[in-house]
C-alpha cells in the first residue's frame, strides 16, 4: 500500500517563480468523495490518472494512483458530480527537495499552495525563505474541498486564518 506524506504551505512572495524548472497545466475532478476517501481523475498534458486517497485530510494518507487512457479520463471528467479544479503546477527544487506549487485558476484564482512530499512523517527539510505559514491542518486548502468551497467564496477571515 502506498503512503503519501505531504505538507502544505502558503507563500510569502513570488521569489519562487524564477526558480521553477518546469510547470504543468492540470485539470482534475472528483468522481467520488466520502468522509475519509476520495477518487479523482487528473489530466495533465497528454496523460491521465485515476487517484484514490484514503485516510482523511491530514499529512499522511494512503494513496493509490493508476495511469488510465486519456479518452477515459476525459469522459469521466465531464461526468464528475462537481466542478473541476484547474491549476498550473510549478516544480521548484530547493536543497535536495522538490516543491510543487499549485497556482489555481477559475473559481480558485488567486490561491497559491506549496506542497512538499516527504519519505517519513517526521522528516526534516530546509524551508526556503519564500515559504510562508503551514496549512496542512486546514481542510479548506485541500483540493477536494476547493470543489465545494472555492477560494472566490472565502471571506476575509478564511483567507487570513
Amino acid at each position: 500500500m502506498a503512503k503519501e506524506i505531504e505538507r502544505k504551505f502558503l507563500l510569502r512572495d513570488d521569489r519562487w517563480r524564477s526558480l521553477a524548472t518546469h510547470r504543468r497545466r492540470m485539470s482534475q475532478a472528483y468522481i467520488a468523495r466520502g468522509d475519509r476517501i476520495s477518487v479523482r481523475i487528473r489530466i495533465s498534458d497528454a496523460a491521465a490518472w485515476l487517484n484514490i486517497k484514503s485516510g482523511g485530510l491530514e499529512a499522511v494518507r494512503d494513496e493509490f494512483e493508476y495511469a488510465i487512457p486519456l479518452a477515459d479520463a476525459r469522459a469521466l471528467l465531464v461526468r464528475a458530480p462537481g466542478p473541476s479544479i484547474e491549476k498550473t503546477r510549478h516544480f521548484v527544487p530547493h536543497a535536495g527537495f522538490e516543491w510543487e506549487i499549485d497556482e489555481f485558476h477559475g473559481a480558485n484564482e488567486g490561491l497559491l499552495v506549496a506542497e512538499i512530499e516527504l519519505d517519513a512523517e517526521g522528516q526534516e527539510f530546509p524551508v526556503p525563505g519564500w515559504i510562508g505559514r503551514e496549512v496542512t491542518a486546514y481542510e479548506r486548502y485541500y483540493n477536494v474541498n476547493l470543489v465545494e468551497h472555492p477560494f472566490a467564496d472565502w471571506d476575509e477571515t478564511e483567507r487570513l486564518s
